[in-house]
C-alpha cells in the first residue's frame, strides 16, 4: 500500500484532486485579493446569491460603471476601424492609471469625438450638396439653353443695349423674348436635379404617371461620384431636367422627387448667371475640401494616440468588471464588515492561493488577515486536467463527448496515439502523409504569430488542433510505408518480396489458398464441429455461452466504478458465473490444442498421433499463456476478487476519504456528515434487472460496434481507390501514358501498351505540353481538395465516431463538469 501511494501521479489519467475551501475577506482588502486570484487563476468561485437578481447585489453600481466604460471603449474601437488606423499590439511598457482617472478620460475622448464627427458630418453634408449643384449647373445647361447662338458677340450685345431696359420686356415681341432666354408666357417651367442612377427608370415612369404625360424627362449621367451621407458609400448619379406646365404638376413633381431622395436645385436660364454661380460653387468647395482634409488628419491624430492605449484601456476595464462580477458572488457576514466566499481549488494549489491572499493582506494594509480553511462537500467536485499545448486538442476531443467525472478515468491518454492511428489506416499513403506534415509543421512554425492574432473559425480550430495534424500526418507516413503507397503510386523501399515459393506450382496458385483450403476442411469435418469450433478456430458454443458472463462481470466491473460497492453484489454476479467458469474453460482449452493438431497435420502434413507428449503440455503452457496476455483468463479469474474486500480502502469519492467498512448501526449515527446517509438500501431484484439489462445490452454492443471497425477497411479501401483513379485517368492519361484495352482507350492493365510504332492509335493530344499542363493541374488540385481536404476531414470524423460511440462507450460516463477558475487570462472580449 505505502509503494501506491508513493507512486507519481498521472496528471492526464485522472483528474486533479479538488478540495472545497472557504474565504473570509475584510472589506478593504476584498478587491485586491480578488485581483491576485484572478492572476493566479487557480480558484473557482461557487455562486452564494443565486437568490438575487443582478441588481439586487452589493457592487451593482461599480458594475454599470465598467460596462459603460467599456461601451466607450468600444465606440472608440469602431471608430478607429472606420478610420482605418492601425492599433499597435504590443504597445509596450506604459504607466499605470486608475479606474477612475481612466473613466474621466474616456468621458472627454468620447465628448471630443462625438464633436468632431458631428461637424465633419454637417461639412461633409454641405461638401456634397456644393458638389451636386456644380453638376446640375453643368449638365442641365445644355438643355435650358439647347440653342447655343452662333453669333456670340450679337447676344451680348442685345443683353448689354437693348435686353436691359425692363420697359424693352413688356413691348417686345414673342421672339424677341425666346432670344433673350425670358420665360415664354405659354408657362412652360422645368425643375432641375439629380437622383441616383439605379433609381432613374422608376423616377421617370412614375412622373409620367403622375402627370399623365404632359412633361418632358431630360437626363445626363454625372461626371463623378459622390458619396451617400446615409451608407457612406460612393454614388454613380444622374442629373435630370423635367419641363411642365401647371403649378399642380409642378407640386406632384416635387413631391415624387422628394419621396425618391433626388435633390432639386435651382439653375437659372441665363448663362451669364450659370457662370456667375459655378464660379462661386467652385471656389466654396475648394474651401470646404482644405477644411475636411484639416479635420480628418486632426481626427486621425486623436485616434491614433486613443489607439495606443486603446488595448491596456480596455484589459483594465475587462478585468476591473471581472472583479466586480466575482465580488458579487460573495456574501457579507453577521458584522457586514468581512465578505465570505466559497469555491473548488486543486488541492496542489492551497500554497499557492494562501500566498496570494498574504500578498493582498500586506498591500492593502489591512490590520485583519484573510481567512482561508478546506471544507467538507456532499456535491461532486469539477473536473480539472492539467493540459498543455501537446494534450489540449485531445483533451478536448475527449471533453466535446462529455466532461469526464472526478477521478473518472480520462480516455485521453489512450486518445493521443489511437486516434491518429485510426486515422491513419483510414487515410494511409505516405504522400498525402507528408503534405499533411508541411502543413503541421507550418502551423507549429508561426505558433508564437497566430497566437496573438483574431484567425477565423476553420482557421482557429485548425491551428488548435496543430498538433493532432502533426501525429495523424507521421501515422500516415507509417501506415503509407506498411501499404506501399505513395499518391496511389507503389514504390518498392525495401526490395521486392519475401513471400515467394520455390515450387513453380506454388507460385502458380498462391500459399494462401492452401491455408484458406485448409480451413475450409476443418470447418466442414464433423469431429471438429463436434467440439465447437467454427471456421476461425474458436469456439463457437462455449463462446456464446462465455460471452454473457463476461458481460456481466463487465458490467458488475463498471458498477463498482460507480462507486456503488456492495458487499453481497459480488456472489449475486459471481454464483452463475461459476457455472460457466467451470464448464468452458476446459473446453476451451482442449477445443484450441484439437484444433491446432488437426490444422498442423492438414497444412504442414504431421500426424497429431506423431506429435510428442512434451510439445502437447508445452502447447497447453504457451495456450494459458496467451490467454492471459489476451485478457481472456483474466476475465474469467477476476470475478473471484469480488468476494475479497477493494485493496484500496482509502477511496476518494466527492472530496472525502473513506476508511474501511463497519458494521456496527451506531458508527452510521456518529458520522452524520458521511455521505453513506444517502444511500438507498440494497434490493436484490433491482440489482439483478439492472445488471441483466446492461448486459444484454453490452453484448448486442460489442457485436455492433465490432462491426462497426470495418469502416477503417471501407474507407482505407476507397481512399486508395480514388487515389488511384485520379493518378490514372488525370495524370497518367494526360501524359500519354494510357493503354489500348480491349474495351477503348483506358489506362488498366486489361491491354498492352501501345509502342511508338502504332503512333496513329494515339488521340491527336498526345506529346501536347499544353495537355500535360491541364492534367497536372487538375491532378494537383483533385489532390489537395480532394483527397487532402475532403478524404481527411471523412477519415477525421470517422476515427473520432469509432472515440466516442465504439470505444468510449464502454467505460467512459463523461457526467462531471470542467472546472472553470476565475482568471484575468480566460476572458475574452465577449465577456464586455
Amino acid at each position: 500500500m505505502e509503494f501506491i501511494d508513493n507512486m507519481p501521479s498521472m496528471d492526464l489519467m485522472r483528474s486533479e484532486k479538488m478540495t472545497l475551501v472557504q474565504l473570509i475577506i475584510p472589506v478593504e482588502s476584498a478587491h485586491r485579493a480578488i485581483s491576485y486570484l484572478g492572476e493566479l487563476g487557480l480558484l473557482q468561485f461557487r455562486e452564494l446569491n443565486a437568490d438575487k437578481s443582478p441588481f439586487q447585489r452589493t457592487f451593482v453600481n461599480q458594475v454599470k460603471r465598467c460596462a459603460e466604460m467599456s461601451r466607450k471603449l468600444r465606440f472608440v474601437k469602431d471608430q478607429i476601424s472606420k478610420a482605418g488606423v492601425a492599433i499597435p499590439p504590443n504597445p509596450g511598457m506604459q504607466p499605470d492609471i486608475e479606474l477612475e482617472e481612466l473613466e474621466v478620460r474616456l468621458a472627454e475622448h468620447e465628448h471630443e469625438l462625438m464633436e468632431m464627427n458631428s461637424n465633419s458630418e454637417r461639412l461633409l453634408q454641405t461638401y456634397n450638396e456644393l458638389l451636386e449643384f456644380k453638376m446640375v449647373l453643368q449638365k442641365a445647361g445644355a438643355f435650358l439653353i439647347p440653342g447655343k447662338s452662333s453669333a456670340v458677340a450679337e447676344d451680348t450685345e442685345l443683353d448689354e443695349n437693348i435686353h436691359s431696359n425692363d420697359e424693352y420686356v413688356d413691348t417686345s415681341s414673342l421672339l424677341e423674348q425666346e432670344i433673350r432666354g425670358t420665360p415664354v408666357q405659354s408657362g412652360v417651367r422645368c425643375i432641375c436635379g439629380i437622383i441616383c442612377k439605379s433609381k432613374v427608370l422608376r423616377f421617370e415612369r412614375m412622373l409620367f404617371r403622375a402627370t399623365r404625360g404632359n412633361l418632358l424627362f431630360n437626363q445626363s449621367p454625372a461626371d463623378v461620384y459622390i458619396e451617400d451621407p446615409t451608407s457612406s458609400e460612393m454614388v454613380e448619379k444622374t442629373v435630370f431636367v423635367v419641363f411642365f406646365s401647371g403649378e399642380q404638376a409642378r407640386t406632384k413633381i416635387l413631391k415624387i422627387c422628394e419621396a425618391f431622395g433626388a435633390n432639386c436645385y435651382p439653375v437659372p436660364e441665363e448663362i451669364t448667371k450659370q457662370r456667375q454661380i459655378t464660379k462661386e460653387v467652385s471656389s466654396r468647395l475648394a474651401d470646404l475640401e482644405a477644411t475636411l482634409d484639416a479635420g480628418m488628419r486632426h481626427r486621425n491624430k486623436a485616434l491614433s494616440d486613443m489607439g495606443f492605449h486603446l488595448t491596456r484601456w480596455m484589459n483594465l476595464v475587462r478585468r476591473e468588471k471581472a472583479v466586480y462580477d466575482t465580488l458579487n458572488m460573495l456574501n457579507f457576514d453577521v458584522t457586514k464588515k468581512c465578505l465570505v466566499g466559497e469555491g473548488w481549488c486543486p488541492l496542489s494549489a492551497k500554497t499557492q492561493i494562501q500566498e496570494a491572499l498574504q500578498r493582498a493582506t500586506f498591500h492593502s494594509n489591512s490590520q485583519v488577515g484573510i481567512i482561508f480553511h478546506a471544507m467538507d462537500a456532499v456535491e461532486s467536485p469539477p473536473t480539472y486536467f492539467k493540459t498543455n499545448r501537446f494534450t489540449n486538442a485531445f483533451q478536448e476531443i475527449v471533453d466535446a463527448y462529455g466532461i469526464a467525472s472526478y477521478q473518472e478515468a480520462n480516455p485521453a491518454v489512450y486518445t493521443v496515439v489511437t486516434f491518429p492511428f485510426l486515422f491513419a489506416v483510414m487515410f494511409g499513403d505516405w504522400g498525402h502523409g507528408i503534405c499533411l506534415l508541411f502543413l503541421a509543421l507550418f502551423l507549429i512554425a508561426r505558433e508564437s504569430k497566430y497566437s496573438s492574432q483574431k484567425l477565423g473559425s476553420f482557421m482557429e480550430m485548425l491551428f488548435g488542433g496543430r498538433y493532432v495534424v502533426l501525429l495523424m500526418s507521421l501515422f500516415s507516413i507509417y501506415c503509407g510505408l506498411l501499404y506501399n503507397e505513395f499518391f496511389s503510386v507503389p514504390f518498392h523501399i525495401f526490395g521486392p518480396s519475401a513471400y515467394k515459393c520455390s515450387d513453380a506450382t506454388c507460385r502458380s496458385q498462391l500459399a494462401w489458398k492452401s491455408y484458406r483450403a485448409a480451413i475450409s476442411q476443418l470447418s466442414e469435418d464433423e469431429d471438429v464441429n463436434s467440439v465447437g469450433h467454427n471456421a476461425f478456430g474458436t469456439s463457437s458454443r462455449c463462446s456464446s455461452l462465455d460471452a454473457l458472463p463476461k458481460a456481466i462481470y463487465f458490467e458488475e466491473a463498471s458498477f463498482r466504478g460507480q462507486k456503488k460497492k456492495r458487499a453481497f453484489g459480488g456472489a449475486v454476479i459471481f454464483l452463475p458465473y461459476t457455472y460457466f467458469l467451470c464448464f468452458c474453460l476446459p473446453f476451451d482449452t482442449i477445443n484450441d490444442l484439437s484444433f491446432g493438431f488437426k490444422f498442423a497435420s492438414r497444412v504442414h502434413g504431421v500426424s497429431a498421433a506423431a506429435i510428442p507428449v512434451s510439445q502437447v503440455a508445452a502447447d497447453l503452457v504457451l495456450l494459458q499463456v496467451c490467454n492471459c496476455l489476451s485478457g481472456h483468463l483474466l476475465c474469467q479469474i477476476f470475478p473471484c476478487l469480488m468476494f475479497l474486500h477493494h485493496p484500496f480502502s482509502g477511496q476518494r469519492f466527492q472530496g472525502r476519504t473513506y476508511g474501511m467498512l463497519r458494521n456496527s448501526e451506531m458508527d452510521l449515527d456518529s458520522e452524520p456528515g458521511s455521505a453513506r446517509q444517502h444511500q438507498e438500501d440494497f434490493n436484490f431484484s433491482e440489482i439483478f434487472v439492472h445488471q441483466l439489462i446492461h448486459s444484454i445490452e453490452f453484448v448486442l454492443g460489442a457485436v455492433s460496434n465490432t462491426a462497426s471497425y470495418l469502416r477503417l477497411w471501407a474507407l482505407s479501401l476507397a481512399h486508395s481507390e480514388l487515389s488511384t483513379v485520379f493518378y490514372e485517368k488525370l495524370l497518367i492519361l494526360a501524359w500519354g501514358g494510357g493503354t489500348m484495352g480491349k474495351f477503348g482507350w483506358s489506362t488498366g492493365v486489361d491491354g498492352p501498351r501501345v509502342s511508338l510504332a502504332q503512333r496513329e492509335w494515339y488521340p491527336w493530344w498526345y506529346d501536347n505540353l499544353l495537355i500535360r499542363l491541364v492534367g497536372l493541374t487538375f491532378f494537383i488540385f483533385a489532390t489537395a481538395f480532394i483527397l487532402l481536404s475532403m478524404e481527411s476531414l471523412s477519415a477525421f470524423l470517422h476515427a473520432l465516431r469509432l472515440h466516442w460511440v465504439e470505444f468510449q462507450n464502454k467505460f467512459y460516463h463523461g457526467e462531471g463538469y470542467k472546472f472553470r477558475p476565475f482568471s484575468f487570462a480566460l476572458l475574452t472580449e465577449e465577456d464586455d
